[in-house]
């Protein structure tokens, strides 16, 4: 294997990533629209080939949501998913200024929570919040 990580995904690879994991292609606009509108995008590829893909959509002020993190079926438990939730998260904390703090927001796949545990995100439902996970980073 060759893993290269990247700031960019095609449309293209970005809906076969989808098709793999089973959450179905967007049609060509709404997928590159959705891509373009990201604050940080990352493609995996193995060579020529997409095998996994992360993004970060971020409001420039303190919400930023970790969306679509997918990795190929058959590169699945290699630890790219985990390199690029630490990519994003590190994207993240290189926007923090001075006094600010900004949440991390995503929506796990199900049964995937504890992968996201493991990085900081709190399981929720918790005693002082409601169903989803969110991460503060910075204070």
């Amino acid at each position: 294997m060759d893993i290269v990580y990247q700031e960019s995904i095609t449309v293209e690879d970005y809906n076969l990533l989808r098709e793999a994991v089973g959450w179905g292609a967007l049609c060509k606009e709404q997928a590159q629209s959705g891509l373009e509108h990201s604050a940080y995008v990352i493609g995996c590829y193995d060579k020529e080939k997409i095998v996994g893909t992360a993004r970060i959509i971020w409001d420039g002020g303190y919400i930023s949501y970790l969306a679509d993190v997918m990795v190929m079926p058959d590169y699945q438990g290699l630890g790219i998913g985990n390199q690029m939730v630490q990519m994003a998260i590190d994207f993240v904390k290189s926007q923090l200024k001075e006094g600010w703090k900004i949440k991390i927001v995503l929506i796990a796949a199900k049964g995937r929570e504890t992968f996201y545990k493991k990085f900081g995100f709190n399981e929720r439902p918790n005693e002082e919040a409601g169903a989803g996970m969110d991460l503060w980073i910075g204070g």
